[in-house]
């Protein structure tokens, strides 16, 4: 880190020290994607003219990739493959797609059955990331809102994840709890409260604690080793979720039954 540091530094204002850093981290990936993109190993002569470098610059990225673990080099021909380290750090992301893939039926078969929008979302940093999102079943003009992010303490989804991820409820407990509105639960002993009540009876709900006039409810998705990888849920107006005050029953087992389906399809078995 001080290398980097002084690095960064050994020009007046650092602009070009860090054209320099970007410069070599844009040859690293176009050099992974080379690799990535050959049915062989590829030589230190190849890889070099391929993307148009000195064999001495293209030999210092590939040994550093190296010994990073993103690049292998074949100890009889001296060639140069990608490495596991890359199948490791893909793994999460692989995780995702696994549970996108798994819950396409059934989050489509929770927007039909309950008549309001359907989202998968995961943690990502300091919030959820909505990556799936299934329309509302009927003619209204609606905006794809995967890539989204909405928050861990008042959205359904967040408080999910907060109350059975660890991971989750150390990040909204160790950071600020934004108002959103008249509703929002900021407190840090008033949240603990609604995320006991959320294992309780395991789901969440979020009644215009972020948007006024929309109402969630969202249940806990988990994988073949019972650990909690992401939630569902569906979104709409308060009038349509909830009824005489209170959220329509049919719609929470809608959203549980949904969620058990998919964690059985990730192996999670019985809930």
């Amino acid at each position: 880190m001080s290398r980097y540091c002084s690095a960064l530094s050994n020009r007046d204002g650092g602009g070009r020290a860090v054209a320099r850093h970007i410069q070599s981290l844009e040859r690293a990936a176009a050099m992974l994607r080379l690799l990535a993109g050959g049915e062989r190993r590829l030589g230190l002569s190849e890889v070099a003219s391929s993307l148009g470098l000195a064999k001495g610059t293209a030999h210092g990225i590939l040994r550093t990739l190296q010994a990073e673990g993103f690049v292998e080099q074949d100890a009889a021909s001296g060639r140069y493959q990608l490495g596991a380290e890359l199948l490791r750090l893909g793994n999460s992301y692989l995780d995702v797609h696994e549970l996108r893939a798994r819950a396409l039926v059934w989050t489509d078969d929770l927007a039909r059955s309950s008549g309001e929008s359907a989202y998968l979302g995961v943690l990502h940093q300091r919030g959820v990331l909505v990556i799936h999102h299934v329309f509302r079943p009927d003619d209204s003009r609606q905006v794809l809102e995967v890539g989204a992010m909405q928050p861990l303490h008042s959205a359904a989804l967040g408080k999910v994840l907060s109350a059975y991820d660890p991971v989750a409820h150390n990040e909204v407990l160790e950071n600020d709890r934004e108002t959103f509105t008249p509703r929002t639960v900021t407190d840090a002993v008033d949240f603990e409260a609604v995320l006991d009540l959320t294992r309780a009876r395991g789901w969440a709900a979020d009644v215009e604690e972020t948007w006024v006039g929309v109402a969630s409810i969202a249940a806990p998705i988990h994988d073949r080793r019972r650990m909690p990888v992401g939630a569902v849920g569906i979104t709409g107006a308060v009038e349509r979720v909830c009824e005489g005050g209170e959220l329509r029953p049919d719609l929470v087992a809608a959203v549980r039954d949904c969620a058990r389906a998919v964690s059985r399809d990730l192996g999670a078995g019985r809930f």
